[in-house]
């Protein structure tokens, strides 16, 4: 049939927050993230990134465990407890390969977990397949 077929979504604009306090890494992450297509948007600890995705909504985040201030689970949380955030896609990629710290990462929900060092090809593959799952939900 000529075009009836239901158009798939697209997932390239999609806009992420990477949140980690590792600057080079982020800068790294972000430049790569953007040559594949993304938006992305940084904060350095879980208390900014809390506050980044209740203003800028981001479709994904990137989250890492071990930062200042606020650490990643805490944000989790944070993120669950808020209705307008609460079902926002998460994956967490982190130094941490500790069982409890999967564990408790995956409790909340949470999309994909990778820890660093990392292979990019990784990250990416769990970032569009939560970016098209979230699109067809």
């Amino acid at each position: 049939m000529l075009g009836l077929s239901k158009p798939k979504k697209k997932t390239g604009r999609a806009k992420i927050l990477l949140v980690d306090d590792e600057p080079d890494l982020v800068e790294i992450i972000q430049r790569q993230l953007e040559l594949s297509g993304w938006e992305v948007i940084t904060s350095a600890n879980g208390k900014e990134g809390l506050e980044r995705a209740a203003n800028e909504k981001p479709d994904l985040i990137v989250l890492d465990i071990n930062m200042p201030i606020m650490n990643g689970h805490d944000m989790l949380d944070g993120l669950r407890g808020n209705p307008d955030l609460r079902d926002t896609a998460v994956i967490m990629c982190t130094r941490s390969g500790r069982i409890q710290d999967v564990t408790r990462a995956m409790s909340f929900n949470i999309c994909g977990y990778v820890t660093k060092p990392f292979d990019y090809t990784e990250l990416t593959g769990k970032i569009v397949e939560a970016l098209e799952n979230r699109v067809s939900d």
